[in-house]
């Protein structure tokens, strides 16, 4: 059986190889929901999204971009159902969380089984910005995430990044719905302190049904200086 160390390094390796662009492992025990609560630890799962892409996308998004996401997806979710295998041939039980997946009957449709953003903060890769998206401070918010909760004990980060977005409202500006407030996120606000994502969520099916029946925008993505070609 590997060591703790030697099986990240393993997973890392394993994992870049795949298409990834960071593998991060963090100690998830306080936010993991009660039914996943034998899961103390998290893989998060990271790819950047093309640059030639997310940098079309204008007032609305594009049908190349809409394609994007979900082969992003895809590999995401293929990525994690073999950190799952690995993590499975060392004596670990190893939960999959899909890159894209919104559940109805926990209180909040808007949200998935686990947040793959708190899995990310926790694990020390970036923040969570002003648009409630994952922002990297080297990839900026052009990435997609998935998660691979598991059993096994993993060295971690204990130091997740605070905000870095300061004063900066770009998002906020180019926000068509409105539903980005303005607030530098804080540790343990609620969603709906920062982004209300029922607006966005009902001018995305209004506005952009026509791509991917309203499912993707990623204006706030493209216009964040983060992970640009100029700051990267």
């Amino acid at each position: 059986m590997l060591m703790n160390d030697s099986l990240t390094n393993h997973l890392r390796e394993r994992l870049l190889y795949e298409g990834l662009c960071e593998v991060g492992f963090s100690r998830v025990d306080q936010t993991v929901p009660p039914d996943l609560s034998r899961y103390h630890y998290a893989v998060t799962l990271m790819y950047r999204l093309s640059d030639a892409v997310v940098d079309e996308i204008d007032d609305s998004p594009t049908y190349a971009y809409f394609q994007h996401y979900r082969a992003a997806n895809a590999l995401l979710d293929r990525c994690a159902l073999i950190a799952c295998e690995l993590l499975r041939r060392e004596g670990a039980a190893a939960y999959p969380i899909a890159a894209s997946q919104s559940v109805h009957d926990r209180g909040d449709r808007y949200t998935g089984i686990y947040q793959h953003k708190s899995a990310a903060v926790a694990a020390g890769l970036g923040w969570i910005g002003k648009s409630a998206l994952f922002v990297s401070p080297v990839h900026g918010p052009r990435v997609r995430l998935a998660t691979v909760l598991t059993s096994r004990e993993l060295p971690c980060q204990l130091l997740p990044m605070e905000s870095r977005c300061g004063d900066c409202t770009l998002c906020v500006t180019a926000c068509p719905s409105g539903a980005i407030l303005g607030r530098n996120y804080v540790r343990g606000m609620a969603r709906e302190e920062i982004f209300d994502a029922e607006k966005c969520s009902q001018h995305m099916k209004k506005a952009f049904g026509h791509i991917g029946r309203g499912a993707v925008c990623g204006i706030c993505m493209r216009v964040c200086p983060y992970g640009r070609k100029n700051n990267s």
